[in-house]
């Protein structure tokens, strides 16, 4: 399989999520000019122009962290617990992540006025405190072991401070944790993050 990705961006989720299904994968590296690091259009690959984008052995092309994080997970019982909600549970979580955390990071990437950075910086400190409180009980996101929930958020986590959001006590806990986890540090290694 081939991950199409750039460094630090939200494919750092899949980048980690198949390293801790131990899947094999090449890294892809796309520019902001999106092309591959052989110069190829990265566009004829993913037409959104968007990273991630997961190649498969039969040249398919998954796109979205959700839907990438859920095949890594299909493909592999490493980061889906055997009872009966995880599952279920990892993808809302994923779903969240993605429209009130990713969401509200855009502004902050993106030359935007203060007032949308401002509304995006009160949806992000509303939504990351609900996240904050799933954490009261276990180490990862949804209990005792690592989903695919939990590499997404790392990601969102790692990429806050653009929003001038200080991570809560149990969050920052969350974040040291996984960040020693190796399937963290090889991915942050290769991609050259470390």
């Amino acid at each position: 399989m081939n991950l199409y990705y750039a460094p630090g961006s939200c494919s750092l989720a899949d980048h980690i999520a198949l390293i801790e299904a131990g899947l094999p994968y090449r890294l892809i590296r796309i520019d902001r000019a999106k092309r591959t690091e052989d110069g190829r259009d990265y566009l004829t690959v993913n037409p959104r122009g968007y990273v991630p984008a997961l190649e498969l052995d039969d040249g398919t092309v998954l796109t979205e962290n959700l839907a990438i994080l859920a095949y890594i997970a299909h493909r592999s019982s490493a980061l889906f617990a055997a009872d009966d909600m995880t599952p279920w549970r990892a993808l809302e979580a994923i779903s969240f992540m993605s429209t009130a955390i990713h969401g509200n990071l855009v502004p902050f990437w993106k030359d935007l006025s203060v007032d949308e950075k401002d509304r995006g910086r009160q949806m992000l400190s509303k939504h990351v405190a609900t996240i904050d409180d799933q954490l009261a009980e276990h180490p990862f996101l949804l209990g005792n072991r690592m989903t695919i929930a939990d590499p997404y958020l790392f990601w969102a986590l790692r990429s806050l401070p653009v929003s001038g959001i200080q991570l809560q006590e149990r969050l920052q806990g969350y974040f040291t944790r996984m960040s020693k986890q190796p399937s963290v540090a090889k991915a942050l290694a290769e991609e050259d993050l470390a």
